[in-house]
């Protein structure tokens, strides 16, 4: 995995670069995870891009699996970009989304103004 380290409102994050391979199981999260702890980072900001298209098929339970490694690790995670077309179409989508956003843990938001908005109100 790819990406770097960059403050986002006060936070040290490492941005998952939006070009690369999808995270496509808990070994691509692991990596993400390793280089995290080598850049003393807290927040993981991962890019829709980089996702594969079943990780928002919440009954593949992907997004469950990776999501639940950075939470083990106290990572904060950001799922960052549009995902409004998914969402709509599934509610359990949905309620997942509302729930993770109403935490400090998993956040699915659409742009880094969101995101910083976000951790500055936190």
């Amino acid at each position: 995995m790819s990406g770097g380290v960059t403050e986002i409102a006060g936070v040290r994050a490492w941005l998952v670069d939006a070009h690369g391979p999808p995270l496509a199981d808990e070994r691509d999260a692991a990596d993400v995870l390793g280089e995290t702890f080598g850049a003393e980072a807290r927040l993981v900001v991962i890019p829709t891009a980089r996702l594969t298209p079943d990780f928002l098929d919440l009954k593949t339970r992907l997004a469950g699996a990776i999501l639940q490694k950075f939470v083990n690790y106290q990572r904060r995670v950001v799922i960052l970009g549009d995902i409004r077309e998914a969402v709509a179409a599934s509610d359990a989508l949905r309620d997942f989304v509302r729930e993770s956003n109403r935490g400090n843990t998993v956040w699915f938001l659409s742009d880094i103004a969101t995101l910083e908005a976000k951790l500055a109100a936190a």
